[in-house]
């Protein structure tokens, strides 16, 4: 038994390092991709809220003589349950248009904005608004 552990070779420091300095680099090229994803998944939140506030504009659109007036969504309540990530706000408020803006809040999206309009047309505003 003392003849084969004389004749075990192990990695040298050298190796060793080689190892760890590879590993770093990986990790250098890969965490920030990954949190750019994570970013970009996030924001999956605003254009779902928005879709349903085209879709409550829609229904209130159909029930209501007088368009998306102030007056008229006036008791609308866009806030979202549980840890929102986005806050959401309605403007330019008309007889047949509106304009609904989700705006990052917390997180990776913090400044991130979101816009959604009587055409159901989903902008970003600024795509690269959100820290990478």
């Amino acid at each position: 038994m003392v003849g084969r552990i004389k004749g075990q070779r192990g990695f040298t420091l050298i190796e060793l390092m080689i190892v760890v300095a590879i590993i770093g680099i990986l990790a250098a090229i890969a965490i920030p991709n990954f949190l750019n994803y994570q970013a970009k998944a996030q924001q999956a939140e605003v254009r779902t809220g928005l879709a349903a506030i085209f879709t409550g504009m829609m229904v209130h659109y159909g029930a209501v003589d007088t368009g998306y007036t102030s007056a008229s969504i006036a008791g609308i309540d866009f806030t979202a349950s549980g840890s929102p990530r986005y806050s959401y706000t309605l403007s330019n408020l008309a007889a047949t248009t509106f304009l609904a803006t989700g705006q990052g809040i917390s997180g990776r999206v913090i400044g991130d904005v979101w816009t959604i309009d009587q055409t159901k047309t989903i902008t970003d505003v600024d795509p690269t608004s959100f820290s990478s």
